[in-house]
Parts: C-alpha cells; structure tokens; sequence
C-alpha cells in the first residue's frame, strides 16, 4: 500500500492568522510559545522539533512540524513513532497554520491521526505604565519559587507525582525565565499562575483556579496582577493559549483585553489515550 501523499490543499480553514494581527508578531509568539515549553527530552527529526516529556502539558510531548525537512513524510513519521514507543508515550503532532509542509494537517488525517484539542492563541497589547490593581482586604499576591509552584498547582489539579516532577523539571531547566504567583486568602491559595518573559512578550500559563472557588473573580484578579507584573518589566505584548470550548476562561481573557490570534489542534492514532 503507498503511503499519502500531500496532493491535496490544507483544508482546515481554522489554521489561518488573524488579519487583524500582524503576522510577524504572531510567528514571534509561536517561537516564544516553544521556547517557554521546552523540555529536557527534546531532539530534532529532520526538521521536526520532537518533544517526550512524561508531563501533562502536551506542548512538551509533541512534535512540532517547523521546517518542511527532506526525507520523505512516511519515513519521518515511522521515526517518531518508534522514539516514542521507546519513551511509552502516545505519539502527538500539534499542527499550527506555521506547520510545514503545506498539507500536512490533511496527510495525518489520511494516515489516521484523529483531531483533538482545539486551543487558541489569544494575544493582547499591554499598556505602558499601567498602575496595579488594588487586591481586596485579605487577598494576597505572592511570588512563588518553581518548584513549590509546580507542586501548588499539581495538587490543585490532581496530578500525579510524576506530572508534577515533569512540570518542575522543565520550569527550572527552560531556556526564557519564568516568574510565579499564588493569590491567597486567609492563607488558603486560591488560584495561581505563572508569567514567561521573552524580551518584550510575555506568556501567561497554568493559570489555574481551586475548583471550589471558581466564579468569585479570582482568575480575573489574578491575571491582572500577572500582566501589571509583566508590565513592569518592559513587555508590550501578552499571549495565553486556551482549549477553543473553556468558554469560561475565554470571556475572561477578553475581558482583560486578549482576542484570538490563530489554532492550532493536536492529531493522535487514539486521543483518549494521549
């Protein structure tokens, strides 16, 4: 049986750049948003960045289709299977309207790669100067150390010791600063996140809520801290990554002024096990 081919134009009309932003800008945040995911267990393929972390983010246990490479798909894709049946992790593609060659989204289709994911990019121009909010009377913001805020939110969203361990390796070994953050009342940490700063851009992750204590404006209050924080430290541009159906986090984010920017979707052979 021959293997497919690339004879049809991408069909995913999602994997597009919103005109609104300048493209030069959002190729900018996509190589930020690798760097800021980076992890120890990385190699490249033939132009394919290959990411194995055993964490929880799939942004660091991925491949990321950069450069169109040389060697046939089928080959390339054969590799990558096998380093990641070595690692025991699922193989995944995160596919992005910079994903190269041209086609590939409609190749891992005809392979048998399903789509799952969906997650956008939301970007926002931060102003300059911007006074920080005032917290309420018995909240507190705090910075955190890595490690301590690996194990914080792991234990917020109940993962395992191992994805906690993964989380912390990587926070500690990346290639762009991180700076952590907590909110806590009465002691209790309500909510926390964490800012990467790339010369005048800066990411926000693993803004995450207690689940008992959501709906109170807690993640509001928390990501203007965050951003009144990157502020200060000369960032022009702010960018999140957020799954396309949180709807919830979504009206957030844009209440603090971010809007889509572009998608991006993971392929998997079976998504209930990636």
């Amino acid at each position: 049986m021959n293997p497919p081919t690339l004879s049809r134009p991408p069909q995913a009309a999602s994997l597009a750049l919103n005109p609104a932003f300048d493209a030069a800008l959002l190729s900018r945040i996509e190589d930020a948003g690798l760097n800021a995911s980076a992890p120890p267990q990385q190699r490249w393929v033939d132009g394919w960045l290959v990411r194995f972390s055993p964490g929880k983010a799939k942004r660091a246990r991925c491949i990321n289709a950069v450069a169109a490479g040389r060697t046939p798909l089928a080959q390339r894709l054969a590799a990558c299977e096998r380093l990641y049946a070595e690692a025991g992790l699922p193989l995944i593609v995160r596919v992005t309207p910079f994903s190269e060659p041209a086609g590939l989204d409609d190749y891992l289709t005809e392979c048998g790669l399903h789509r799952f994911d969906d997650t956008r990019v939301m970007v926002a121009a931060l102003p300059q100067d911007a006074p920080t909010p005032p917290l309420p009377l018995g909240v507190q913001f705090s910075a955190l150390a890595l490690e301590p805020f690996a194990r914080r939110v792991g234990e917020l969203r109940g993962s395992p010791l191992a994805q906690r361990q993964a989380h912390a390796e990587r926070l500690v070994s990346s290639p762009v600063p991180f700076f952590a953050f907590e909110l806590s009342v009465a002691g209790e940490t309500v909510a926390c996140g964490q800012i990467a700063v790339e010369n005048d851009l800066v990411g926000l992750y693993d803004v995450f809520t207690a689940p008992t204590l959501r709906g109170r404006g807690y993640a509001t209050l928390l990501c203007r801290h965050l951003l009144a924080n990157a502020g200060s430290r000369g960032v022009r541009h702010a960018y999140l990554q957020v799954e396309s159906d949180n709807m919830p986090a979504r009206a957030v984010y844009a209440r603090l002024g971010f809007s889509d920017a572009y998608a991006y979707h993971y392929r998997t052979r079976e998504p209930a096990k990636a």
